[in-house]
């Protein structure tokens, strides 16, 4: 089996070895690596601008990204159904099910702008108590909404080489975009080359100019380097209502999922702007550090969602227990080193991101709370993307609805009525890794998601 080729196809092999996953998966870590450093950048200029925009960029950045993630839900669950395909051999559907998606995500992103262009700067003005956060906020608002239409379309890219094992794309995409990110956020943010500093506003900047590099990437590589008549990329056939309707019927609930999982992320931080913008730029800084454990997480998450479709597709819903065993195994020691080596040194990955000292040791307790969470967030994630996988994507919306439901009450009480410490608030990750885990693993073990047809 040639997982690392163009044109990887499975075969009737029932598993896959601990080489053959790490072939997927390290190609998508290297991504998310690249894509982590998006927010990095952004969040390591405006460490550097101030404590205002810096906590501003945490609410803009997580505002953007609710509503980003209602599109990128959509691209999962289409990346499931391409893996059902690629794992039947039924390869030029794949590239059909990315031509309506992609039309659909552009719809939905000129229907999303229109909304929040009108209804953000009242709704930003009530829900942050803070005017100076608010405006620069909304500052950074305004100009990453264009990015939706680049942003989605990317995120269909994406799902089809994931779906279709071909990860390798993935890892020349992101360096592009990070690459221009940088320059971006260089030039605009501090104003070089004659352009005038835009602070917060060119971070905005800068970021949507790098999702449109990223989607110039795909099309040139797509047209270049792929087989799009074999997978159906060559021509598309016209959009049908009836295609889309089977698609939703998987992805309408990883649509809800991904924003509602996000948008408790919002009201977390919202709680914490209340705390104060200490406690908020803090909880910015150990957000963008989690995603550096993160994107390695999600690496195999995203390989085990994609590979328990194929293997299904395969006619082997049975191997799948012992494919997520392996999986499980290899996540747990790639996160450990990382988390390991953010514990250890935690001035040293804080200066990423600030040089103001008093928020970097205010911010060393957090950073240890969120690597010794990664313990349950690991198998919470493995197990969920897993269930998302056998193509149940209502029950994986309901497993992490109802664990976000008990991670909420938690940060009511922590942080709202007793306004603990903001390290104690960040316990919070250890109540949703918990929960996530223990419903979803019990899910795994029920056997009942093997007769799901998608």
């Amino acid at each position: 089996m040639n997982i690392s080729g163009n044109e990887t196809a499975l075969t009737a092999a029932p598993t896959y070895s601990y080489r053959q996953i790490w072939h997927v998966a390290y190609p998508i870590l290297i991504s998310l690596v690249m894509e982590q450093m998006i927010g990095m950048t952004d969040t390591a200029f405006m460490g550097r601008v101030g404590k205002v925009e810096l906590g501003a960029s945490a609410i803009g950045g997580i505002y953007y990204m609710v509503i980003f993630m209602i599109g990128f839900g959509f691209s999962i669950g289409s990346q499931i159904i391409i893996a059902r395909r690629n794992g039947e051999r039924n390869y030029g559907e794949t590239g059909n099910i990315f031509y309506h998606g992609v039309c659909f995500l552009l719809g939905l992103a000129a229907l999303i702008v229109i909304l929040t262009e009108l209804l953000s700067p009242w709704l930003m003005g009530k829900i942050v108590s803070s005017q100076h956060v608010a405006d620069a906020a909304m500052s950074y608002v305004k100009w990453r909404l264009p990015g939706l239409f680049f942003a989605y379309t990317t995120a269909m890219f994406r799902a089809f080489y994931i779906g279709t094992t071909q990860t390798r794309t993935l890892t020349l995409n992101s360096i592009t975009m990070v690459l221009s990110n940088i320059v971006f956020n260089w030039i605009l943010v501090f104003g070089k080359f004659g352009i005038p500093a835009l602070g917060i506003a060119g971070a905005a900047i800068g970021s949507t100019l790098a999702e449109l590099v990223s989607l110039v990437f795909f099309i040139v590589y797509t047209v270049m380097k792929t087989d799009c008549r074999k997978y159906g990329l060559s021509r598309f056939g016209g959009f049908r209502f009836g295609k889309l309707k089977n698609i939703l019927s998987v992805s309408v609930w990883t649509m809800i999922q991904s924003a509602v999982s996000v948008s408790t992320w919002f009201i977390f931080f919202l709680f914490i702007e209340h705390l104060g913008e200490m406690p908020l730029a803090v909880s910015n800084i150990i957000r963008n550090v989690s995603g550096l454990i993160w994107m390695v997480l999600m690496a195999f998450a995203s390989t085990c969602s994609s590979l328990v479709s194929n293997i299904i597709g395969n006619g082997h819903p049975d191997a799948v227990r012992g494919l997520v065993t392996r999986i499980l195994k290899l996540s747990y020691a790639a996160v450990a080193v990382m988390a390991g080596l953010i514990a250890l040194f935690p001035h040293a990955v804080l200066r990423i991101y600030t040089n103001i000292p008093d928020v970097i040791e205010a911010s060393v307790p957090s950073l240890w709370v969120l690597c010794s969470a990664y313990m349950l967030t690991v198998p919470a994630n493995i197990f969920f993307q897993a269930v998302s996988g056998t193509g149940n994507t209502r029950m994986a919306f309901l497993l992490e609805l109802s664990s976000l439901v008990i991670y909420m009450a938690y940060c009511y009480l922590v942080i709202h009525i007793i306004q603990a410490n903001v390290a104690v608030c960040w316990t919070a990750e250890h109540i949703y890794g918990a929960a996530m885990m223990l419903l979803c693993g019990w899910y795994l073990l029920s056997g009942k998601w093997k007769n799901r047809v998608i």
